[in-house]
């Protein structure tokens, strides 16, 4: 395998492994409001909901630095340094 495919590869798979993040982070969210028909959390539902929503959207801001690495490197040539 060439040096271009390995980075193309790695950097592949760098969007997949953040883009299965946003999908079990967005499960879970769903799931956790999902669990309040009435409207009303229970005591610590309001935590809970946080605690997801930030973790949605940490996986978010993953995904799209991800997709940005790969952007980077495919229409620039923008080897990522790490």
């Amino acid at each position: 395998m060439s040096h271009h495919q390995d980075i193309r590869s790695a950097l592949n798979h760098d969007l997949l492994e953040a883009t299965l993040l946003v999908e079990t982070a967005s499960i879970e969210f769903k799931s956790i409001i999902g669990d309040i028909p009435s409207g009303l959390p229970h005591p610590d539902g309001a935590q809970r909901i946080q605690n997801s929503s930030r973790k949605l959207a940490a996986a978010l801001r993953q995904r799209e630095r991800a997709h940005n690495r790969l952007d980077d490197y495919l229409s620039r040539g923008i080897v990522p340094q790490d």
